[in-house]
């Protein structure tokens, strides 16, 4: 074995085992407490209680709003265990990001160096809204997987001239449209065609050949399609108008995470966390640039640097340029459909930390401590938390409640074995203030630490944290007071659109939980919101009795608002 491919053979394992420890060590630890997580896993759960992989039911009435791919991975992952778990659906997307880290590093290592390729391969992993993505039961992150991935397909298919057929790249094509919609086919085709057509090649051969591919990629989604159509009708069909074309044009029929185009920015910024720190450091002693040449001459000298620079590389940029500005144009924007392009924005960051190394190693030592200090400064905050120093009367206003809450949970974290995790980023603090001299460090020096600080807070921190804000309590309370219960929801609000129900608690209740207004039961326990007890009374006072359980009252980690549990029973004529 050549002595590059062996040392690629070490950082690929290498990397493996940084994802293995990052990623699937604590994804069940952290109960669900928002609504997006529960509402995903409850399709992969109907999917195994109902058999029907094609189109189930969830909360009783609804159809999923995604197309299944993910939801096919939780029931399969599921299906292994016997039960959907908060550990079996996040699965799916820690395997993703997984497989893309990994891959990724394979791609670029081939093509620029085993060097830029490990760092690029571990700032994806190691940055918040990846990580945060990875470790969540959403399908956003299993969608830029498998578009990542056939955008390296793809740019290998153009290597050879678009000679041939790339099968894979057309799998992962497909995988990404029954993920999220044809977005996830769309996309990578496009980069790939304008990396193409800016190489030279011609144009209606690009055309034809991406056609011929989005064709074949579209077989299996279509196959789906129509077996949903046959079940779910025109109710599914306006669906998925709704959600793929409306949406890109701004005409959803309800306001859908509308933002203007420069969140798409602040959201790179603030998602690239530790990272966006390390560029900006060094902006200082950077020397101005003449801008204010005349727009012929700049446009001549754009030109000849795209046309001479490295075929990798313009890739690369053409994959953030493209998707970003794809992303600016719809009115709908959130900071996971940008995923996609970290991966590429990754690949640049890190040729930037090796000039920095080898140019300006003071920039790049003052990033790695202040990592450091953080890491000691996060432990000895905990501590302090912990002796109960900070009194709870500090907090006031409307998140009062929760501020409090928060800390009870850091407060009450046992200092048995967790004691190890609590204290290895202070320990990864000190030891780099000791080394830190050494230049050999310098590079992936920020990068350990900052995985330090995720594996902490992932371990430790997070579901203590996180877990006061679930409602899987409230679950647990109805069973014990009796295991066969019949609950039922009355929400009448929406949000962003979607019906609300109580999906974490449904979640918990094995998916048990049904609305009220669509069964109108004779007996069984009812969750009410305060905001929605007068409009019950007003419908149904005359028909049911209500009786309120004595302490019931909790915030919902579905709407986060204040709701009660009641017991109910249909009056006699």
């Amino acid at each position: 074995m050549k002595i590059n491919d062996l040392l690629r053979s070490k950082l690929f394992w290498m990397l493996a085992v940084l994802c293995f420890l990052s990623l699937f060590l604590f994804i069940g630890q952290v109960h669900f407490n928002t609504r997006g997580e529960p509402r995903e896993a409850l399709v992969g759960m109907a999917m195994l209680q109902e058999g029907n992989w094609t189109l189930p039911i969830t909360n009783g009435v609804d159809i999923a709003y995604k197309p299944p791919m993910f939801h096919w991975a939780i029931a399969a992952l599921s299906s292994i265990t016997g039960e959907v778990t908060e550990y079996t659906s996040r699965m799916p997307s820690a395997l993703a990001l997984s497989f893309m880290v990994l891959a990724g590093f394979l791609f670029y290592a081939k093509r620029r160096g085993s060097e830029v390729a490990f760092l690029a391969a571990l700032i994806t992993l190691i940055n918040f809204e990846v990580h945060r993505a990875g470790t969540n039961c959403r399908v956003d992150m299993l969608l830029s997987a498998l578009m990542v991935l056939a955008l390296y397909q793809l740019y290998q298919w153009a290597e050879k001239k678009l000679k041939g057929v790339p099968w894979l790249g057309i799998l992962f094509l497909s995988g990404a449209f029954l993920t999220k919609g044809p977005v996830g086919l769309v996309l990578p085709c496009l980069v790939v065609a304008v990396f193409s057509l800016i190489r030279g090649m011609n144009f209606f051969r690009i055309f034809f050949s991406f056609a011929g591919v989005a064709l074949g990629a579209c077989i299996l989604p279509a196959l789906w399609y129509f077996a949903a159509w046959r079940q779910g009708g025109d109710a599914f069909l306006d669906l998925v108008i709704e959600e793929n074309v409306l949406r890109f044009l701004g005409k959803m029929t309800y306001s859908s995470h509308e933002n203007p185009w420069y969140y798409n920015v602040m959201t790179i910024v603030t998602g690239f966390v530790p990272y966006t720190l390390l560029l900006l450091i060094p902006a200082f002693s950077l020397k101005r640039i003449k801008t204010f040449n005349k727009p012929n001459s700049w446009w001549s000298r754009f030109k000849k640097y795209i046309q001479n620079m490295d075929d990798t590389r313009l890739f690369t940029l053409l994959s953030i340029v493209i998707m970003f500005v794809f992303y600016c144009i719809p009115k709908s924007k959130r900071s996971v459909y940008l995923l996609p392009v970290y991966p590429f924005i990754a690949y640049f960051v890190a040729e930037y930390i090796l000039y920095l190394v080898k140019n300006k190693p003071k920039a790049i030592n003052v990033f790695n401590c202040i990592l450091a200090s953080l890491g000691i400064l996060v432990t000895m905050v905990f501590f302090i938390i912990k002796a109960q120093w900070i009194p709870h009367t500090i907090f006031q206003g409307r998140h009062a409640y929760d501020n409090i809450a928060f800390m009870q949970g850091l407060e009450n974290i046992p200092l048995g074995m967790g004691l190890l995790l609590i204290l290895l980023p202070l320990a990864t603090g000190f030891f780099y203030f000791r080394i830190k001299k050494n230049t050999k460090v310098l590079a992936l020096g920020g990068s350990l630490i900052a995985f330090t600080l995720f594996f902490t807070l992932d371990g430790v921190y997070l579901p203590a944290v996180l877990n006061t804000k679930s409602n899987k309590t409230v679950a647990q309370r109805i069973t014990s007071i009796d295991p066969n219960a019949k609950v039922y929801s009355f929400i009448t609000q929406t949000v962003i659109g979607n019906k609300m129900h109580p999906f974490t608690v449904n979640f918990y209740m094995k998916g048990t939980v049904v609305p009220f207004r669509e069964n109108e039961p004779e007996e069984g326990f009812l969750l009410l919101g305060e905001n929605e007890y007068d409009t019950f009374i007003k419908e149904y006072g005359k028909d049911y009795s209500l009786t309120e359980l004595p302490n019931s009252r909790y915030k919902s980690s579905d709407d986060r608002f204040m709701t009660r549990i009641y017991t109910f029973k249909k009056k006699l004529n």
